[in-house]
């Protein structure tokens, strides 16, 4: 069993108070706090009795064969199908206050495309940019919403735009564009379909399925991924987050008609061509225990050192659609015990706030610039692969930069009574989005990772250390912020909570008391013959 291990993570105690309280009902007091550029604004009260309301909606935003193929830093392509990827819409609303949760299968979600659909949205219904949180799964067997964007390089000069246009990933602006309309024609139609709704929040514990990917070596650096069974592995380097966070919503008659699901582990099982990767098989399994039309909406953890993988496992790892049905299955089983285990209720805050905060890039040196451009027009055989793609890379971010030296990092927050959503726009490590658990007053909070833009990997301060390394915290054109992101990120997300207060956790209704006689059948006494 995987525990947590980092001494300086909340203990284990309070993980444990946290992950156990499996219900969780709605009421209280609602508000809502609308938040700019530069600062929040006072938190807003409103109605205490308006009931919830809820929707959820999915729309098919599979990729065409032969569009490229996301997650690596040169060109792939799709050239097979295995299940449809999508974008999953959640809908609440209480009163005048409403949220909107949306889910991609997507790899990343970048900006202005972000803001285009939540403007495309707010042109139709109203809703604030404030209320809508966007996030990807991270699949790498989706559509190409990464990694160069559309114009990203027409700046530069024509031996850099060829690196980036044509020997980087990159996304596709047709994809882009029916991915757009297909999300907001979604989105509207679960907006549009809100209907009175009974909410269930909890968590379960899944430890067998998502490993930390990063270890201390016996020669004092920390490697990502540095092979099975290596023996030069000293211990693992950082923690897991095994909390399946759920949310649930059922409608008069019964039926659960949706629900949201957050885990940290990346979406990289690819169980072979276009796929929403793992995440279907955890589709599957809540289908079918919780009908065919419950809508299933994922949202990514703090994940961004958690794979699958266990390099420590004594046997042979599994692999494609095995691995992904592993995965997913666990997952979803364990969403559906939560979802069976929960109380409703039809009564709860509804709150959204979201602040920026304006990190600097890491700048590479001059001398690291002049050794990679000779290096990357060489050949990727002459000089090494990954040598030659961190090469590319070094180049690419040092004409990057020069555009766009800090990037404006978007926090946000979405309260559903007891729960609270906290997201960013990184790969968040896991140890991050363990903290803000541990600062949160709420008894659920849910980190939520590659929302509403992507920063690539986040690190702890510790991982650029002496003693750090491994491929998250190389300089890339993907991957760059400053080593003092993670804990900013963190302070900011406190910073939204705290603004925010709690709804309460009802319990199932009391048993009466004991009244008459024990039931007939069962006072009988023994029969011998």
């Amino acid at each position: 069993m995987h525990k947590i291990t980092t001494s300086d993570l909340p203990s284990r105690r309070k993980f444990l108070k946290q992950t156990s309280l499996l219900t969780a009902g709605l009421s209280l007091y609602l508000t809502t706090a609308q938040s700019t550029a530069t600062g929040i604004s006072p938190t807003i009260a409103a109605s205490v009795e308006a009931p919830v309301k809820a929707a959820f909606a999915d729309g098919d935003i599979s990729p065409e064969i032969g569009m490229e193929s996301p997650g690596n830093y040169g060109k792939g392509y799709h050239k097979t199908f295995h299940d449809p990827c999508k974008v999953r819409v959640s809908a609440f609303q209480s009163g005048e206050n409403k949220a909107l949760v949306i889910g991609f299968d997507a790899l990343a979600i970048y900006q202005p495309w972000v803001d285009e659909i939540k403007e495309g949205i707010g042109k139709r219904y109203a809703i604030s940019k404030d209320e809508i949180m966007i996030s990807a799964s991270h699949s790498h067997s989706s559509g190409p919403t990464a990694m160069v964007m559309p114009g990203q390089y027409d700046h530069a000069n024509p031996f850099i735009q060829d690196l980036a246009y044509k020997q980087s990933s990159c996304a596709d602006p047709k994809y882009l564009a029916n991915t757009k309309k297909t999300t907001i024609e979604t989105a509207l139609k679960a907006l549009e379909g809100l209907e009175d709704v009974e909410i269930g929040i909890g968590s379960g514990n899944e430890e067998k399925v998502s490993f930390n990917r990063r270890f201390f070596m016996k020669n004092g650096r920390t490697y990502t991924h540095p092979g099975q069974l290596n023996p030069e592995i000293s211990k693992v380097a950082g923690p897991i987050d095994p909390e399946v966070g759920v949310v649930g919503a059922w409608s008069k008659d019964g039926k659960c008609i949706g629900c949201i699901v957050n885990f940290a582990c990346h979406s990289t099982t690819n169980p072979g061509g276009i796929s929403a990767n793992w995440v279907y098989y955890m589709e599957q399994t809540i289908k079918g225990a919780m009908g065919k039309d419950c809508v299933v909406v994922f949202l990514q953890g703090a994940s961004g050192d958690v794979t699958q993988v266990n390099n420590r496992n004594p046997y042979k790892n599994r692999s494609g659609e095995e691995w992904a049905r592993f995965v997913g299955a666990n997952v979803g089983a364990e969403a559906v015990k939560t979802l069976l285990s929960i109380p409703r209720g039809i009564h709860f805050p509804i709150n959204s706030t979201r602040a920026f905060i304006d990190i600097k890039r890491r700048i590479p040196s001059k001398e690291n610039v002049e050794k990679s451009l000779a290096m990357v027009k060489k050949s990727p055989d002459e000089v090494g692969k990954t040598d030659w793609v961190f090469a590319k890379e070094t180049v690419m971010l040092d004409s990057w930069v020069k555009q766009k030296p800090s990037h404006n990092v978007e926090i946000q927050t979405i309260q559903l009574g007891p729960l609270v959503l906290v997201s960013n726009p990184a790969e968040f490590f896991c140890e991050l989005g363990l903290k803000i658990k541990a600062k949160s007053q709420f008894p659920f909070t849910f980190p939520v990772s590659m929302a509403n833009d992507c920063v690539g990997y986040v690190p702890t301060l510790e991982a650029f250390s002496s003693n750090g390394g491994g491929y998250e915290t190389r300089l890339t054109s993907y991957s760059n912020l400053g080593i003092t992101a993670g804990n900013q990120i963190v302070d900011q997300s406190i910073k939204l909570i705290k603004r925010l207060t709690p709804g309460s956790i009802p319990h199932f209704e009391k048993a009466p008391p004991f009244k008459g006689e024990p039931w007939n059948y069962g006072n009988v006494p023994p029969q011998i013959q």
